[in-house]
């Protein structure tokens, strides 16, 4: 039996969206889903209780940076990543190649694998598909993530074309060196801003049958129509009855447009990112809640949001948090942002299953400012 199945439980009448069902060693994921990141096995500013109190379904760690530090075999040795983190639901780790990869100057590409040097201590490190794969079966997530090249934006179709081949390459030999019972590893689809590239790619990864199937080298920098332009031409070809995810993507619009798509996962640092610099999203756009107008406002971030910092604490409080440095203050508008972006994706399933997902779209957009 496979580790990670997918359900298809409706497809919406009028666009491409789904409603799903994935089933994985550590419980079932309602989708589509958003996956709060937690690159170093800890979502920034959270406890795993205070997630599990938003709802949060599944979380994604790092194989790069757990690798660097503390190492898959300490984690392995606690008895793997999710009794280490204190998280019982279900774990994604992505393979470590969008992180390697960003490096730039710091890494060497060859057919092997990657070659690189630490962002930590400067130390050099060789990376291949089958250690990648390998740390990530050490680590014991229920989704692991073959090893990919991604590329940057703008790039060569050359450059594309190249990385593109090498990518299906390493899937290959991702999966000739998976064998964990209980581990599901999906392939990533690639191909930059080309067309037939990413055409190409789909059908390659497509014909190696894995359990499900990433969308890679998107959200690097690129217009947003353009992701959106890729996406129809990717999503369709890639199986009905596998799980599709779109990586890095984690801002409402992108998550709305690609859900409509016929995406059903999403990851991204954004919420917890922007949360930590004192921006929030709320029902009518983006606050800026360190600014100086907010000294005497006591109203909620959100007078629509019902999360634990809405109810009770005041944008004047939580400025006074920031002009202060203290830590109640990101922790504060890091709880808001998850549930934010978790609450949107549980208002997207509804708008599926009763069939009013355009005008969700709609009516989202108009309060938000889009």
């Amino acid at each position: 039996m496979l580790a990670v199945k997918y359900e298809l439980i409706k497809e919406c009448k009028r666009t491409g969206a789904r409603l799903g069902r994935l089933q994985t060693p550590h419980g079932i994921i309602e989708t589509p889903v958003f996956m709060p990141v937690g690159t170093q096995a800890s979502v920034k500013a959270m406890t795993p209780q205070e997630l599990k109190e938003l709802n949060a379904e599944i979380i994604l760690s790092n194989t790069y940076h757990l690798y660097l530090r503390p190492g898959e075999d300490l984690i392995k040795e606690a008895g793997g990543l999710h009794r280490f983190m204190n998280w019982d639901r279900p774990i994604l780790t992505d393979s470590g190649g969008f992180q390697v990869f960003s490096l730039g100057p710091l890494r060497k590409v060859s057919e092997d694998g990657v070659t690189f040097k630490s962002h930590i201590d400067g130390s050099t490190h060789f990376m291949s598909p089958e250690r990648a794969t390998r740390i990530q079966m050490d680590l014991g997530s229920d989704i692991a993530m073959a090893f990919d090249e991604c590329v940057s934006y703008p790039c060569t179709r050359e450059y594309t074309e190249a990385a593109l081949e090498r990518t299906t390459r390493w899937a290959e030999r991702c999966k000739k060196v998976h064998n964990h019972k209980d581990q599901a590893l999906f392939a990533i689809v690639q191909g930059g801003i080309y067309r037939e590239l990413r055409e190409r790619s789909a059908r390659e990864l497509t014909a190696m049958d894995f359990p499900g199937y990433g969308i890679g080298g998107l959200s690097v920098g690129e217009p947003k129509p353009l992701m959106y332009e890729m996406l129809d031409c990717t999503v369709p070809l890639l199986p009905v009855d596998k799980a599709r995810y779109l990586m890095g993507v984690g801002s409402p619009d992108c998550l709305i447009e690609a859900v409509i798509r016929g995406v059903d996962m999403f990851d991204c640092v954004l919420p917890t990112r922007i949360a930590r610099n004192g921006t929030v999203m709320t029902s009518h756009g983006r606050l800026v809640v360190r600014n100086a107008g907010n000294a005497r406002d006591f109203r909620p971030l959100d007078e629509e949001c019902s999360c634990y910092t809405c109810r009770n604490f005041t944008r004047a409080y939580i400025r006074h948090l920031f002009k202060a440095n203290e830590i109640l203050g990101l922790r504060l508008t890091t709880i808001h942002n998850l549930h934010f972006l978790l609450n949107l994706m549980k208002g997207i399933r509804a708008a599926i299953a009763d069939d009013y997902l355009p005008e969700f779209k709609d009516r989202f957009f108009a309060k938000y400012g889009l």
